[in-house]
Formats: structure tokens, sequence, C-alpha cells
């Protein structure tokens, strides 16, 4: 593994599996998970855990916690509704996007996550630092459509 976030103190002092709602027993998708935070994959005692790239994980439904790292509004918009479809009623969908200050070429804000995710059902829960690179918008089918 590439040496990189430490997940046991988080960016922001709170462990990051903390942060992000991990638990024990849930079924969980990383999509693009950068190798410095890889240890997420592994950070709780899941029921099911998968690591797959953004164009290899379709078809897998029922999922309690789902993590998307993308640069690409792209890849955001054609993979929206697909998520929404595989996420559990009460799931939670994090998507996360290099900050400004990265340097990191990306055409997605956070504005732009949300533009792409409301109308479908989305909304916006939380908003969190989930590395010096990455910041994340937590995401939940909204109440009245659960």
């Amino acid at each position: 593994m590439t040496p990189g976030v430490d997940i046991s103190s988080g960016y922001s002092g709170t462990p990051l599996p903390q942060k992000l709602g991990l638990k024990d027993g849930q079924r969980a998708l990383f999509l693009g998970l950068p190798g410095e935070l890889g240890e997420l994959a592994v950070a709780r005692e899941f029921a099911e855990v998968r690591v797959s790239e953004w164009d290899a994980w379709r078809g897998s439904t029922s999922w309690d916690f789902v993590h998307g790292f993308t640069a690409s509004r792209g890849v955001l918009e054609d993979n929206a509704r697909p998520l929404l479809e595989a996420i559990t009623r009460d799931g939670v969908i994090w998507i996360s996007w290099p900050k400004k200050a990265s340097k990191v070429p990306t055409d997605i804000t956070e504005d732009v996550i949300r533009e792409v995710v409301l109308p479908i059902g989305l909304v916006d829960i939380k908003v969190a630092a989930v590395s010096e690179i990455w910041s994340g918008l937590k995401l939940m089918i909204r109440k009245e459509l659960r």
C-alpha cells in the first residue's frame, strides 16, 4: 500500500472510518479507491466488501455503504442513478472529489455533485475532509422516497 493518510487518526483528528460512518456488518462498496486510502476497505468487519473501478461495479446491489472517488463529472453523471438503485433504503453514498488546493485536474465541485444527484432523489447530509486531497459529500435517499 502507498504511504498516505493515517485512517486511525484521520485528517481532522476524528478517525476516518468513524467520520464516514463505517460499521461492522455493513455491505460496503468502494469505487476508484485511491491507494493511500486503501485501508478503508479493511477498516471494519464488513459483511461484504468490494473495491472496484467505476466501469466494473454495476450489477451489484443492496449496499449499505458506497464511497466513490472521482475527478470526472461524466463518471458521476453516468453512475448516479445506478448507485441510487444499488443502495439499501437507508444506505449512504459518499462521493469524493479532489479539493481545489490539491491541484488535481477536476470538473467536480460540491455544487456539481448536488446538481447531478438532487434531481434523482438523493439529498446531501454531510460534507467532510477525507484527506489532504479529497473532500467528500455524504448522500442518502430523500426521506419521503425511502
